[in-house]
């Protein structure tokens, strides 16, 4: 918005004027910066045809900072020399004696005060190679009147009202004209929530790295894939109803591959492959209730189950999906929440390689700050917890699980002995809330739009 004195002043210039009045001379008369002047000029082009502006550029030359110092204390060479007495003189002494006429001064003092034409193409040229002189192009605006020229701003109308139709006074009005090439408002719309925008980032990740993507379509899964498969005993406290959600219809399931059931349950109930097992009295029932899966680890059971019944080749699978716990809420827990698995099945691989992928993993997500923490898990030994620095929280945020899977695990599925199986499961909305400054759950989840991911597949899949 123009200045309303520099619009009033303006008006009164061009009025006076025979021919036009040029917009930095004005500027320069009223002791304004010349960017006023050209603000009440686009003030008043937006009214309709008061005035007529046509653009013109000039060049001029003037001081650089340093050439300013130099016009007003004189050239530094010149004031070196001036001050040396034949004697000598210590440079402490020399720096306060000033007194000394020398060219370069001169000539910078006829820029100052506009005289450049005095000056040869070669002295101009010797001084913007010092950077004294600089060559400044200005563009002003030649203003005059235009064909509707008034001293007096009155206000278009921007929109046809019924009433104005109504009464006619519509008549006597201005209106702005319409500019039919300009934007519209742009239309409130969605966009990808960030668990949605790091979820990509990971899948995209994990190809770059050259996993293949494990099916998760399978939300209800069996105890005994959820936890029996991975050498966890029945009676651990994840298998209770405040840590597990149990179903009612289907409760149970019922198909098993038989072989493979039997030598699981062994491994727990005598052990075997090295193992003394649990010892205890494994029983079908506990294997058979239909759960909604607490890890996508189930997954990866199955995946690595169908990798033994075939000619063992390196693998390295993901997943990114949904699984559910009897969680209390709190900052930063759910009973509901995503988990991203990577494994990785080879020959020889130890935690050491495990600790290499998490880092490069992470770094490629702009997460660089982890730590790794010895932890204890059924299925992996050695385990470790993996922690990463949120800046909101100014804490170290636990972001997930690895380790390398236990030979009670592995065996029973007919992997070779010296196949190591690496591992880990780590939370979507952790990493999400480090990246984007997220401080807690609820907040999380409540970021602009509903917590929704995509989901293709059946609901679930009750058979082997």
């Amino acid at each position: 918005m123009a200045d309303t004195g520099a619009v009033e002043t303006l008006l009164r210039r061009i009025e006076k004027a025979d021919d036009g009045v040029d917009s930095l001379e004005v500027a320069t008369s009223l002791g304004v910066d010349h960017q006023v002047v050209v603000g009440a000029v686009k003030s008043l082009q937006a009214v309709g045809d008061m005035i007529s502006a046509e653009q013109r550029s000039s060049k001029h030359w003037e001081l650089s900072g340093e050439g300013t110092e130099i016009a007003e204390h004189g050239s530094h060479e010149a004031r070196v020399f001036g001050s040396i007495p034949p004697e000598g003189l210590a440079q402490s002494e020399l720096m306060v004696r000033r007194s000394i006429e020398d060219q370069v001064r001169g000539r910078l003092l006829l820029v100052q005060k506009g005289n450049t034409s005095q000056l040869e193409e070669k002295e101009r040229n010797e001084l913007k190679k010092r950077k004294l002189l600089c060559e400044v192009t200005v563009k002003t605006y030649w203003i005059t009147k235009g064909s509707s020229f008034s001293t007096t701003i009155t206000k278009q109308e921007t929109e046809l009202t019924p009433e104005m139709v109504a009464n006619g006074s519509w008549k006597e009005k201005k209106f702005k004209p319409y500019n039919f090439d300009a934007m519209g408002v742009a239309p409130d719309c969605g966009h990808l929530h960030p668990l949605m925008k790091v979820r990509t980032q990971f899948r995209q990740i994990f190809l770059e790295m050259g996993f293949t993507e494990m099916p998760t379509n399978n939300f209800i899964e069996s105890s005994f894939w959820n936890f029996d498969s991975l050498f966890q005993p029945q009676q651990h406290p994840a298998r209770d109803q405040h840590d597990t959600f149990f179903l009612s219809d289907p409760a149970l399931a019922h198909e098993f591959p038989q072989d493979y059931l039997e030598r699981v349950k062994k491994v727990h109930s005598e052990g075997g492959f090295g193992s003394q097992g649990y010892k205890y009295d494994w029983k079908i029932e506990e294997a058979q209730k239909n759960i909604l899966r607490t890890h996508t680890t189930a997954v990866s059971a199955r995946m690595l189950y169908k990798l033994a019944q075939q000619k063992f080749t390196p693998v390295k699978y993901f997943s990114i999906d949904r699984v559910f716990r009897n969680e209390t809420l709190d900052a930063t827990h759910l009973a509901e929440f995503h988990q991203i698995e990577g494994v990785v099945a080879d020959y020889g691989l130890t935690l050491g390689d495990l600790m290499g992928i998490l880092h490069q993993f992470f770094t490629k997500l702009g997460i660089t700050k982890l730590r790794f923490k010895p932890a204890y898990n059924p299925y992996t030994e050695p385990s470790m917890e993996v922690f990463s620095y949120h800046e909101g929280l100014k804490k170290w945020v636990e972001v997930g699980n690895s380790g390398v899977f236990r030979p009670e695990m592995l065996l029973p599925m007919g992997l070779p002995e010296d196949v190591s199986v690496i591992a880990w499961g780590l939370s979507l909305e952790r990493p999400t809330m480090i990246k984007y400054g997220i401080n807690n759950i609820r907040e999380l989840v409540g970021h602009k739009v509903n917590l929704q991911m995509v989901y293709d597949g059946p609901i679930c899949r009750l058979d082997s």
